[in-house]
């Protein structure tokens, strides 16, 4: 595996004129510890929290001059004004330590541990900024890419794996936030709470919209991946989104009631609401008198009757290394009453074949337009439209078709 193929191109870097202060929000604001320096595109430095405090003490100079005051720990402190205006060249660290993009991945965390650091800047082959490597990177991409899939892990921490490889966010994005975003204009929405909001996608979609979002996620993977991801992209955006993670009902109850909105994509009410019947319930204490609730459910009778159950086959390139694929098959079946089995298992291709990986499985409840509507007449929601989609495709263009839509999606108000 190449550097190349775990990068994250993503990069937050600072000018050599950028000032401490600065740098220092960026520390603090996205959680990590340095930053790379750079020349127009050349990386000429890197700084870290331990320059910066570095930049406290005494040169030796200054303590073969005056070894008394040089000892003086609590008034170094008041130095920090002084500090935080410096020009961020003035304390960098120069000829930082780099890796090229073509680099083998273990090679960077040889680097990584003979040079004591934990991220190291990604370039090309003409010293540009190309990318930034960390040790949990190289760790998820090494151990947890050949680790086995236990059946006994939880659904959603078993998928989170590789819910992103499997999901076309761009192609999906482009056609579902465009549809909320209208919608939650036209009917003044401003704060939203997002249910399972899994990889943070629409979280974060949402709030570079300007909508104020509290995304909740059970899957303790899930929630760390979106995190990831809510730091990496949070160019002011942790003013606008949080991701919360904890049982739905526990974390319901400890939300104001000062919401207008709530989202459930994904088909995520079937899953939920077939281990807590109560989740509507409480998820409407936090919303205002005049709020809604947009619900994306899967059709489940044209995938069992007329695709006799088959959710999903798909064949997507892996990132472990070149050549190598993923299988995934999805599948749905009918277990007694309105209770639904989706089981999902997973191949993997290393080049010559194609060997099993793991499988796994939860249950659902079977919802219609009959079900959603008795749910939501019960806690005050009498004004319900319904519309069809498809994967990937527009929320509410279409009315909802039984026999073609992939999914049914719900507007409630009241």
């Amino acid at each position: 595996m190449k550097v190349s193929d775990i990068m994250q191109k993503q990069v937050d870097f600072v000018t050599i004129s950028t000032s401490v202060r600065e740098v220092s929000k960026l520390i603090f604001g996205h959680g990590i510890n340095g930053l790379p320096v750079c020349k127009g595109k050349k990386i000429v430095g890197f700084v870290t929290e331990r320059d910066i405090l570095a930049k406290f003490y005494p040169s030796m100079e200054e303590y073969m001059e005056d070894p008394v005051v040089a000892r003086d720990f609590e008034g170094m402190e008041k130095n920090v004004s002084e500090i935080l205006s410096f020009p961020v060249e003035k304390i960098m660290s120069r000829n930082p330590i780099t890796i090229t993009e073509d680099a083998p991945l273990l090679r960077a965390q040889s680097t990584m541990f003979v040079n004591k650091v934990g991220r190291l800047p990604v370039v090309d082959d003409k010293g540009n900024l190309v990318g930034i490597l960390s040790k949990g990177d190289i760790f998820h991409a090494i151990v947890g890419g050949v680790l086995p899939l236990e059946k006994e892990e939880g659904f959603s921490d078993w998928q989170a794996r590789h819910y992103d490889l499997l999901t076309d966010w761009e192609k999906r994005l482009s056609k579902e936030i465009p549809d909320l975003n209208r919608l939650f204009k036209k009917e003044e929405i401003k704060k939203v709470i997002d249910i399972a909001s899994s990889t943070g996608e629409h979280a974060i979609a949402l709030g570079e919209k300007n909508f104020e979002v509290v995304g909740l996620e059970s899957s303790s993977l899930m929630h760390e991946i979106a995190n990831k991801k809510l730091i990496e992209r949070s160019q002011g955006l942790k003013s606008k989104v949080i991701l919360l993670h904890g049982g739905y009902q526990e974390l319901a109850k400890k939300l104001m009631n000062d919401f207008d909105g709530v989202l459930f994509m994904g088909n995520t009410l079937p899953h939920i609401i077939e281990a807590d019947k109560d989740i509507l319930k409480n998820l409407s204490k936090t919303l205002k008198k005049k709020s809604l609730m947009v619900f994306q459910i899967i059709n489940f009778d044209k995938i069992i009757n007329l695709q006799k159950g088959l959710r999903e086959f798909a064949i997507k390139d892996s990132m472990l290394g070149k050549g190598k694929k993923h299988a995934f098959v999805g599948f749905y079946t009918k277990k007694k009453g309105k209770i639904i089995i989706y089981t999902q298992s997973i191949f993997d291709f290393d080049g010559t074949k194609w060997l099993f990986r793991g499988i796994n499985n939860t249950t659902l409840l079977k919802i219609g337009q009959k079900e959603i509507t008795e749910m939501l007449n019960k806690i005050g929601f009498s004004k319900i439209a319904f519309y069809g989609g498809m994967f990937n495709g527009s929320l509410f263009s279409k009315p909802f078709d039984p026999l073609t839509s992939d999914y049914l999606n719900v507007i409630a108000k009241r």
